[in-house]
C-alpha cells in the first residue's frame, strides 16, 4: 500500500480540476529517495547452549563480526540506523558492529527472531521443524518483510541506508519477497555468518540485489556458515 494511487481516495477527487488535482496528489505521494539495506547475518555462535541466552558467539564469532564491522565502516555511507534481532547472538554481533559506527541508534525487535518461514520446496531431510512452527514464524517473519522491506515514505528527503542484523532464514526469505521469487525456494540459498546482502529499494517500489552473502572480506580460515 505505498503505490501512490493507493495513498489517494479517489471519490474525493474534484470534478472540476479533475485530472491536473488528481496528478498533484499524486506527486505529493511519491517517493523521492532511495533506500539500502544491509541485511547482514550474524556470526558463528555456540550451537551447544540450551536457551537463546547461552548460544553466545564464539571465539571466532567475535572476530567475524570485527571482521563485517570494519566491512561497513570502509564504505563510507551514513548509516541511520540498525535494526537487529533480539536473540542474543545477534544482539552480541549488533554490539561489536556498532564500535565501528558510533552514533548509529540501534533498535531490538523481535520481529526478525530466527524461525521457519516457509515449508521449502524441495523439501529436504535434514531439517523437518513441526508444521505448526511454519505458520507461527512464518506469519511473524512476514511481518518482518512487510515492515521493514518496503520504499521510502514521500516525506522521506535523502537516500537512507539501514543495517539489518538477523538471521539467515530471515534474509533468505526476505530476499524471495523483495525480488518476487517463490519463497518457497528461500532454502536454497547459503550464507555465511557474518556475511553482507545488499538490497536497494528505488522510489518507484523497484528492488535490485547489489550482493548477497558477502564474505570476501574475510580471510578464508575465519569463514563458516554454522
Amino acid at each position: 500500500r505505498r503505490e501512490p494511487l493507493a495513498l489517494i481516495n479517489l471519490k474525493k477527487k474534484n470534478e472540476e480540476t479533475g485530472e491536473e488535482e488528481l496528478a498533484s496528489r499524486l506527486d505529493h505521494c511519491k517517493a523521492k529517495a532511495t533506500r539500502h539495506i544491509f541485511l547482514i547475518r550474524h556470526s558463528q555462535y555456540n550451537l551447544d547452549g540450551r536457551a537463546d541466552k547461552d548460544r553466545t558467539l564464539t571465539p571466532l564469532g567475535r572476530e567475524q563480526a570485527e571482521l563485517t564491522g570494519r566491512r561497513l565502516a570502509s564504505l563510507g555511507l551514513k548509516f541511520d540506523q540498525i535494526i537487529h534481532s533480539s536473540m542474543t547472538r545477534a544482539t552480541e554481533t549488533t554490539e561489536i558492529i556498532s564500535k565501528y559506527l558510533p552514533g548509529v541508534k540501534k533498535i531490538s525487535t523481535d520481529l526478525l527472531r530466527e524461525g521457519a518461514p516457509i515449508e521449502p520446496d524441495p523439501p529436504v531431510s535434514h531439517w523437518k521443524p513441526d508444521a505448526v512452527q511454519y505458520y507461527e514464524d512464518g506469519a511473524r517473519i512476514e511481518a518482518a518483510f512487510r515492515n521493514f522491506i518496503h520504499r521510502a515514505d514521500a516525506k522521506q528527503e535523502e537516500d537512507s541506508y539501514e543495517i539489518f542484523v538477523c538471521h539467515a532464514n530471515v534474509i533468505r526469505y526476505i530476499v524471495c519477497r523483495a525480488l518476487q521469487f517463490p519463497p518457497e525456494g528461500w532454502l536454497r540459498m547459503s550464507l555465511n555468518n557474518g556475511s553482507i546482502t545488499h538490497l536497494v529499494i528505488r522510489p518507484n517500489g523497484r528492488v535490485a540485489l547489489r550482493t548477497l552473502g558477502d564474505t570476501g572480506f574475510m580471510p578464508p580460515d575465519k569463514i563458516t556458515r554454522t
